[in-house]
């Protein structure tokens, strides 16, 4: 059967299905896990991504695009977040994005990273027109999540979801994953599913600190920044608990 919708979800598995083109998301981002904190560094030591020049799997265009994105979702969450915390673009995390990226595994890893980094993937063969198109599927899970109320989180927090699958949005608008970095890579054959893909366009996304914690909420329902951490001393910008920093980039490589 031949489908000309441009964006079609089915129960099982969530995926575009686009004209000569197709895309898809990994069911699960990050997988749901206990919670059981690491450190900021844990993860420092996790992503010792060797520092050599190379070149760059995403160029500064999309890394603003992506940011910015992921900021807009953060800031017109419904209900209102109180310690929604504003987004920055974390060259670590992009590096090891970039490395899992070039293996053009669609699965996600590496599985040692996995306790310390939340990670969506989403890969689109085909006619590709902007990272955007990628990213925003993620979001569109939207429409899926009930935010659980105060109430129903006694003891915990259920994930309510009533499609296939909403931890890609759930880990883009987590409260505490206040960093980002991601990659896109062109794989010339890939398997997905047990099918060969040609020249599939490959984003990884990680996050830091980890989201999509079993028995928790995304974030604490409430007045905008009235609950922000208080290294952030009070300051809010847009709805989200914001230090000045957009990035910790210091340099290209």
């Amino acid at each position: 059967m031949t489908l000309f919708h441009v964006h079609l979800y089915l129960t099982g598995s969530v995926f575009w299905i686009m004209q000569k083109s197709s895309s898809f998301m990994l069911p699960n981002s990050t997988e749901l896990l206990y919670s059981s904190r690491s450190t900021t560094a844990d993860l420092t030591v996790s992503l010792g991504v060797p520092r050599t020049r190379r070149k760059r799997y995403i160029s500064p265009r999309e890394m603003s695009a992506l940011l910015d994105y992921h900021n807009q979702v953060r800031a017109q969450v419904s209900p209102p977040a109180a310690n929604m915390e504003y987004m920055v673009w974390d060259e670590r995390l992009a590096r090891s994005a970039e490395a899992w990226a070039e293996q053009c595994v669609w699965d996600h890893g590496p599985s040692h990273l996995m306790k310390f980094i939340g990670q969506n993937l989403a890969i689109h063969s085909g006619r590709y027109r902007s990272v955007m198109d990628l990213v925003k599927s993620w979001y569109y899970e939207k429409q899926h999540y009930s935010f659980p109320y105060p109430y129903e989180c006694r003891p915990s927090c259920p994930l309510k979801c009533s499609g296939s699958v909403c931890t890609h949005y759930t880990q883009m608008v987590w409260a505490s994953s206040n960093r980002v970095g991601c990659a896109i890579h062109t794989c010339t054959n890939m398997n997905v599913w047990g099918n060969t893909w040609r020249q599939a366009v490959y984003l990884v996304c990680n996050y830091a600190i980890k989201g999509n914690w079993i028995g928790e909420a995304p974030y604490k329902m409430g007045r905008p920044c009235s609950a922000c951490p208080p290294s952030y001393g009070g300051t809010c910008n847009n709805n989200m608990c914001y230090s000045g920093l957009r990035s910790n980039k210091v340099t290209w490589f």
